[in-house]
This record gives C-alpha cells, structure tokens and sequence, in this order.
C-alpha cells in the first residue's frame, strides 16, 4: 500500500518543522510519497531574486546570501552535529543557483521563473531527505524534474500522463516501508527545462503522483485543523468541516479557496483516492475526509475570499451585441496572456469579469483589448463567495460596502465589491 503526504511551505519553515515532520512520517504505515513545498517564505524570497536577476539589480547578491543562511542555518541545526559532511550537499544546490544567476539574462520572465524558483522546493526536498536519513528514516530523494514530463508552457506546465506514467513507474518502485522524498510544484520538459505547475501546485503534484502511482491516499499536512468553512485569519469565526465531497471542494477551489489547489480534485476524483487535510501540529486529530459521494452533506456556510481583484468591463466600440464572435474574441484574448476570469456577467453591449491583479499578464491583456473594445477597470477589489449561504449573514456582511457586481444561485452568492481599506 502507497500513501502519499504532502508538507506545505509552513509546516517545514525551521528545524522544528522538520523535526515534526520525521514524527509524523514514522507513525505511518506502508510505502510512502513524501512530497514538500519550499521551506516557510523561500518562494517569495526567490521571486524578489528574480526581479533583482532581470532588472540587473545589484542587490541580489544580499538577497541570495540571506536565502542562503536561512537554509544552512536550518541544516546545521537539523545535521551538522550527526552527519556534517551533508552540509556541501545544500551548499551545492546554492552552487547550482549562483551560477543561473550569474548568466545575462536572455529570455522570457517565464522561462527564468521556472528556472530560479525552483530551487526552493530543491532545497527544502534535500534537507529533508538528508536529516531523515540522519534519523533513521531511510529513504530515497527523486528529483521529480525527470519524472513528472511536461510541455514547455512555463509557469503552467501541462503533463504529459503517458510519459510521466512510465517514468514515475521506473522511479517509485517499492516494497513495504519504501520512503521517498520528492518536490511539489515542479516538472520538467524532455530537453531539461525545469518547468511550474502554477502557484501552490504543490497539492496538484501529490495528486498527480497518487493519480499515477495508483495510491491508496493522499494527505495534505497543512497549519489548519482540516478544511475550515472560512480562513480563520480573516473570519474571526470558523468551523471545521469533517467531510467534503469531491464536487463541494472544486466548486471552493475553483472561488479561490487556499486550503486546496484548483487543479487537485481530478486526478483524485478519476481514481476514487481520498484525500485527507490534516493538522501537522496536531497530527493525531482527525482532519477532513475529501472523498467521492453522491449523498447529500449538510454543509454550514462557506466563505471564500479572493483580495486583489481587478473588475474590468468591456464594451464593443460598435455597440454590436455580446454574442458569440465577440465572446471568442474575448476569451482568446485572456487565454493568450494567461489571465483567469474568476467571474463573469454580460449584458447585450458589455461584459464584465473579475480577474486577479498579476502585474506580468494583465496588463498587456488589458492593452489588447483596448484594441476593440472601450475598457474600464476598477483596481483594489475583493470576490467573495458564501456557498450554502445564509441571507441574514450575507447581509451583515455587506453593510456599508459598495458592490460592483453580485450573482445568486440556490447555493452561491459571489459578489465584488470595493476594499476599502486600500482604495
């Protein structure tokens, strides 16, 4: 039996984390799939080098050396004192990233992203493996860029399932209590290119593995109790929800819930694999069950936000109906320059969306419409989606907001609305 465990960023930001995480992976039973994000804040810290990298700013440098320390200060509290010689591995890796960022940068913002940003996912997957193999635990670390085979769309990588199937088949070859350690978040092409699976894909890779390996589970390790009905640093009450269906989580995924990346769902969903949210600081609590039904399960109200939106209307310079041709016009547009609707209305002569505000897609979308439409856009917004929603809370809600844009199901409110707080 193969189970596969994912750890997010925050439960292995420091040596403690780590730590927690050989606990919990000692009390399992079975051939393991550990999966881990980058260490704590290391993919935002990458993404300031990166912006230094392209704008020739000289003080990468300082923001390597700190990235750098962050990670050694970790390995030496976890093994210098057990396996000392280990620590040239980490060093190695810096190596490695030392010499990406001494080239003169020559391609797309995408191509190097994938290529820097990587790297933190790398060094969080070695200190692991390295520190559990100190412990006892032994296991093998893979290097998931040769196994999960993508295309060359950086930033959004598409896999490829009949190659990455071979391949994960030929690396994760296990008898009782194999353990592997392997990133989240990454792939790589046939010609080497490392490759992303978008922001926070690192869900979508212990997925794709369970898809692909046939595993009896997946469990995500999260700084939560399970899937709360809202996040807890923004409602100051929540609740736990014990059990979700597979259609109730991509319907919260797909509103912007953080708790599970959009793309999870389906590679579990198409193999009945449940999937569980646990805590990693309290790893013996019970969590959230994610699973295949069709019964009913009588859900509280769930709130999602999504900050940093843009709503943006568009209106045909002719005044000729939103109609088909148009429609397809619009949506090529955005699927081009990779922006996402996160929802939609129209009317004869307009069309409205709301978008995320991402500073490297938008805005020459934005100017590509401006080619056939008239174009208005209102920065500084919020989405928020109550599913099984309750009137009276919805209006407690709202008071006093200014709503841009609001739409109603049997289940759903979605509405956009102004934030205040940065207008």
């Amino acid at each position: 039996m193969l189970s596969i465990l994912k750890f997010g960023g925050a439960s292995v930001k420091n040596a403690e984390g780590v730590e927690n995480l050989w606990r919990i992976v000692k009390t399992q039973r079975g051939s393991l799939v550990v999966v881990a994000s980058a260490m704590g804040k290391t993919t935002n810290a990458l993404e300031v080098i990166l912006s230094n990298f392209l704008d020739g700013d000289s003080s990468m440098w300082s923001n390597f050396e700190k990235l750098k320390s962050y990670h050694l200060e970790i390995a030496h509290q976890l093994f210098k004192t057990v396996c000392p010689q280990k620590i040239a591995d980490i060093e190695a890796v810096f190596n490695d990233l030392l010499n990406t960022l001494r080239a003169k940068p020559s391609g797309s913002y995408n191509f190097y992203y994938d290529q820097i940003i990587p790297f933190g996912e790398i060094l969080s997957t070695k200190i692991i493996a390295i520190y559990l193999n100190a412990v006892g635990v032994t296991n093998q670390w893979v290097d998931i860029r040769k196994v999960l085979r993508t295309d060359c769309n950086f930033r959004e990588g598409n896999v490829d399932y009949s190659a990455s199937e071979i391949l994960c088949r030929e690396t994760f070859q296990h008898t009782d209590n194999t353990i592997f350690v392997t990133q989240g978040f990454i792939g790589g092409t046939a010609d080497g290119f490392t490759t992303t699976l978008g922001r926070e894909g690192s869900d979508y890779s212990a997925a794709l593995l369970a898809n692909l390996l046939n595993a009896s589970s997946v469990t995500i390790w999260k700084d939560v109790d399970g899937v709360l009905n809202a996040d807890p640093r923004i409602f100051p009450s929540t609740i736990k929800l014990d059990e979700i269906s597979f259609k109730e989580a991509i319907e919260l995924a797909y509103c912007g819930a953080q708790i599970i990346h959009p793309k999870t769902i389906k590679p579990l969903q198409n193999k009945d694999i449940p999937l569980f949210v646990k805590s990693f600081a309290n790893p013996t609590a019970q969590g959230t069950r994610v699973f295949q039904t069709e019964e009913s399960i009588p859900y509280p109200p769930i709130f999602v936000l999504k900050p940093n939106q843009v709503l943006i209307s568009l209106t045909p310079r002719d005044y000729s109906f939103v109609i088909e041709d148009c429609l397809s016009k619009i949506f090529a547009i955005l699927y081009k320059h990779r922006v996402k609707a996160n929802i939609v209305q129209s009317s004869a002569i307009s069309f409205t969306i709301s978008v995320d505000s991402e500073v490297h897609f938008l805005p020459n979308a934005i100017d590509e419409l401006n080619h056939s439409f008239d174009v208005k856009y209102n920065k500084n917004m919020e989405l928020l989606t109550i599913r099984h929603y309750d009137e009276g809370e919805f209006a407690r809600l709202m008071k006093g907001k200014t709503i841009f844009l609001q739409q109603k199901t049997r289940s759903t409110i979605r509405v956009v609305y102004e934030n205040e707080t940065q207008s």
